[in-house]
Parts: structure tokens; sequence; C-alpha cells
């Protein structure tokens, strides 16, 4: 009876099929694997869909040249540092690129030279082989350049987040609510850090734990003591608007000072254009009256 039914369920399903094409409506499509599969696995947005076997294949060379590489804990870090997503392979992936850039570059430049030269073959060979090596290794120059940039954006913010907190709990709110309104206002690398901390205490952590993974993503002893002194404030019942303003007084004579021991190391280079330059000018228009005053007398 269950094979009578199953074969009527198919013609059924083919006789409706057939009045689809007849009719010229539109039929569905049978899915592949990977179409399948795609809600189950772990694809951003903007990569488009690959075959399993491919993607397998993709994934077990990068693990591969992240292994042979090494420093995979430090490119992690450097990476939440620059406020990117710890994902070794994508960064190995775009170091690859990057050599592969380098690689046809120097290969283009070595075609130039033995066009119009005669350089020996080991020497163009070279000139590729640093090429590839001096483009992956501009790649891990960016990715330390970026984050440092980062901090120091986030450094000079700091002390106008630390006068807005203040302020708000100088007014009467809690920790975290001064956390919240600052976050509201504020656009900038360190509000953008405090997001992620207020999203953290959302999501059921505390707050000394959400400050302290915002301190443990940078590099920055300013923003360690500035978590620390909350956190002491917070567990003892210190004023907190106080700790708030004395960190961010701190901030501004510690930028007071690099700057002038910036000048400092500088003095001699700033001497250049004064002596080499407004000097110069500045005799010659000492001097010059005096030559024309000479000619005329002449």
């Amino acid at each position: 009876m269950s094979g009578v039914l199953e074969g009527a369920a198919a013609g059924l399903g083919l006789g409706v099929g057939l009045l689809m094409v007849a009719a010229g409506a539109p039929v569905p499509r049978r899915r592949g694997l990977d179409e399948r599969l795609a809600p189950y696995l772990d694809l951003p947005r903007s990569v488009a869909l690959r075959p399993v076997a491919g993607r397998a294949l993709l994934e077990h060379g990068l693990h591969s040249v992240s292994r042979l590489l090494g420093g995979g804990d430090s490119v992690r870090r450097r990476l939440q540092r620059a406020g990117r997503a710890p994902d070794l392979e994508a960064f190995r992936a775009q170091q690859v690129v990057w050599t592969s850039g380098g690689l046809l570059a120097g290969g283009a430049l070595s075609a130039a030279v033995w066009w119009h030269g005669t350089t020996s073959v080991a020497a163009l060979v070279a000139l590729v082989l640093l090429s590839g090596a001096a483009a992956f290794a501009a790649r891990d120059w960016l990715l330390s350049r970026q984050a440092s940039l980062r901090e120091q954006r986030m450094l000079r913010e700091f002390p106008t987040i630390a006068d807005l907190l203040a302020l708000s709990v100088a007014a009467g709110e809690g920790a975290v609510a001064a956390l919240e309104r600052v976050v509201r206002v504020s656009s900038g690398e360190l509000g953008r850090e405090l997001r992620h901390a207020v999203a953290d205490v959302r999501a059921g952590a505390s707050l000394t734990d959400a400050l302290g993974a915002l301190a443990g993503r940078t590099d920055l002893p300013t923003l360690a003591r500035f978590v620390d002194g909350v956190v002491v404030a917070v567990e003892r019942g210190t004023p907190l608007a106080e700790v708030l303003r004395a960190q961010a007084q701190d901030v501004r004579d510690a930028r007071q000072r690099a700057l002038v021991e910036t000048a400092g190391r500088k003095e001699i280079g700033m001497m250049v254009p004064v002596v080499f330059l407004v000097l110069p000018v500045t005799v010659l228009f000492a001097v010059y009256p005096g030559f024309a005053f000479m000619r005329l007398s002449l």
C-alpha cells in the first residue's frame, strides 16, 4: 500500500511540474550541497559561497602558512590593538596576496632590467625574491603601524572621556550608567572600546571583567591604570569622580612632558632651517642697502 502511495505522489509531482513548464511558470531549482550547508557555516556576508572541499583546502593551506611562519599570538595581539578581529588566517591570506603582488612587481622590474641591460640571472632572481619579502614585511609593518596610531588616538581621547565620566559620576550616576551616557555621546576609538565594554556588561559580565578585557585589548599603561582605579573605586566605595579627574590630569601632564622631550630631541633639526634659510635672508636684507648705497656713490 505504501509503495502505491509513493508512486502516486511521484506521479502527481511530475504532473504538476509539467503543468508549470507548460504555463511558463518558474520551476524551483534544486539547491546544491554548498547552499544547503551555508547556514551552518560561519561565513561572512561579503564572501561568496565556495565549495566545501575548496574552502577546507584553503583553510588548511592558510593554517600551514601560519604554522610555518609562527608568531600567531603576536599577530592576534596586534590585530586586537588595531581594532580588528583576531583572525590570523585572514591576515596570513592578506600577506600571501601582498607577497604575490611583490613578486609580480619584482618580476616586471627584472624583466625590464634584463631587456635593457646585461644583468645576471641570479641578480634578477634575487630582485624578485627581495620584492616578495619586502611586500610580506610591509604588510606586517603596516599592521603594527595601524595598532600604534590607534592607540595614540585613544590616548588623545582619554582626558576628555575621563572628564565626561567624572561629570556623570559627580552628577549622581553610577559607574555603568556613566559609561552608557559617555558611550552615547562619544565616537572615537576609545569610545568604541567603551561601547564594547558596556555591551559585555549588558550581556551579563561584571563591570570589572568588562573593563579588564578592555585594558587587555590595548598596550596603553594609562588605560590599565584607569581600569585599576575604576575597579578599586567601585569595590571599595572611594570617590570615583576624583580618581577620574586625577587620571585625566596625569595624562595631560604626560602629554606635555612628551611634547617638551620631543622638542628637545629635535632641537638640532629645528636649527637647520633657521641657519640655512632664515639667517641668510636676514643678513641679505641687512647688507643689501649698504651695497646699493656704495654703488650709487661710485
